[in-house]
């Protein structure tokens, strides 16, 4: 079974870090690309930050460029997304998701079509 387990979330004053992890078992992650989308509240899910296994490519969307850095681990099995210097928009529920395409690493990964599996969400409220 394809699963994919998110963690590491909790709540941050402004300017705080934190680090998210995302599993996977039931398949590895060679060979296709994982990304990290966040939704928050009354908003709709957007791409934060995705990376190829191979480590390269990286994509991230605007807001988070030079804050927010995506990680791959193939022999954990594991993405890692350490955000820094965090604000309150930042606030949101944080998905991992699997493009078992491997799909080009560019804007389009910001799309949740970009992706066929997802993990559950782990939330990130960052306080002013």
């Amino acid at each position: 079974e394809v699963q994919l387990q998110a963690s590491g979330g909790g709540m941050v004053h402004t300017g705080g870090s934190l680090r998210l992890s995302c599993s996977a078992s039931g398949f590895t992650l060679d060979n296709y690309n994982i990304g990290w989308l966040r939704q928050a509240p009354g908003k709709e899910r957007e791409g934060v930050a995705c990376i190829s296994s191979s480590g390269v490519p990286t994509y991230y969307v605007d807001s988070v460029k030079g804050r927010f850095t995506i990680s791959v681990d193939n022999a954990k099995n594991s993405v890692y997304l350490q955000m820094n210097s965090l604000k309150p928009e930042d606030t949101a529920v944080y998905f991992c998701a699997v493009d078992v395409g491997a799909r080009s690493i560019d804007s389009s990964s910001a799309q949740e079509s970009a992706y066929d599996y997802w993990g559950q969400g782990t939330l990130v409220t960052v306080s002013s």
